[in-house]
């Protein structure tokens, strides 16, 4: 039998860390605490800013719980090969839940601010501002969480295009992008609560506690809508990079002889693509031929060629 291995591999694009998951959970812990300490201090001392705060934060806690478990996950199924292209969209669909629960925390927040600016309550200010400012700093503490992640390498792959060096990374990380989300949601919230009070207190503005639930809403409701739509794309499969399709194409097409007559990117990985190409060519070359001439796009990871006869 013909030793195949040089032509085989795993397909392993992708691999978050044990470090990122160990710190999601963390910042679960963190947003528990702080959630049930907001949400019963919010309605004892009658501030809609706090209150609002505190159950938004549950969701947020669910979804970070989402996030933390599409992490773990991901991890244990990473060499099952019933994933076609590994684990990683496990890790995209956490990240579309916990955008759904943003969306969901956002249109809460509205009703509810909503509902007290027609039926305003008296506040007590000292200890909902100072509860406020503890809530700041847990949220702030988890941000630094989320964004403390060392760069950690998947080794498990033979090519070296195939190591993951930034998956840490909260921009490029789907799933981890949508939890930091939630934290800075939290925070932003929790900002906008310590404005409304003082201004209710030393101006007395009570409409403004309100309001700044509606415009933190409004902001929340802004950033679901972003990261459905990347997330969305992703789980479609839907091409999101026309220009690394284009330049493929460009690259094959090069010679003249040769049409590219059907081709397929998408996303396997963060930065990483696979590709399908059909081409057709009067005195087609063998594929590897192709494959070569394709190795300069370093995202691309996987690629199948065909390549057929033209006959005139």
């Amino acid at each position: 039998m013909k030793d195949t291995s040089g032509y085989e591999h795993d397909h392993i694009f992708h691999y978050s860390g044990k470090q990122t998951e160990k710190k999601t959970m963390r910042v679960v812990l963190l947003t528990l605490s702080m959630m049930l300490v907001e949400i019963v201090a919010g309605w004892i001392f009658n501030s809609m800013a706090l209150f609002a705060d505190g159950w938004h934060m549950s969701t947020h806690a669910a979804a970070l719980a989402i996030s933390w478990g599409a992490f773990v996950l991901a991890r244990r199924y990473n060499a099952d090969r019933r994933f076609t292209f590994g684990t990683w969209k496990i890790e995209v669909l956490g990240g579309f839940v916990s955008a759904i629960l943003l969306g969901l925390v956002g249109l809460a927040m509205i009703g509810i601010s909503v509902h007290r600016l027609l039926s305003p309550l008296a506040i007590q200010f000292d200890q909902a501002i100072l509860v406020a400012i503890v809530g700041l700093v847990v949220n702030l503490l988890s941000v630094l969480l989320l964004n403390d992640h060392p760069h950690e390498h998947d080794h498990s792959h033979s090519h070296p295009h195939h190591h993951d060096h930034d998956n840490g990374s909260v921009h490029k990380n789907l799933n981890l992008r949508a939890a930091y989300l939630h934290v800075v949601a939290d925070a932003m919230t929790s900002v906008l609560a310590i404005f409304a009070l003082l201004g209710a207190k030393y101006l007395s503005w009570n409409w403004l506690d309100p309001i700044m639930g509606i415009v933190g809403a409004i902001l929340i409701l802004r950033w679901t809508y972003l990261l459905l739509a990347e997330t969305g794309s992703i789980l479609l499969d839907r091409e999101t990079h026309d220009d690394l399709t284009s330049s493929i194409r460009k690259t094959l097409e090069a010679d003249a002889d040769v049409r590219v007559t059907d081709l397929h990117v998408w996303k396997v990985g963060q930065d990483k693509y696979a590709c399908i190409v059909a081409l057709m060519a009067q005195h087609p070359g063998q594929a590897e031929e192709y494959k070569a001439l394709l190795r300069q796009f370093e995202s691309l990871v996987h690629v199948t060629v065909e390549a057929n006869p033209h006959f005139s």
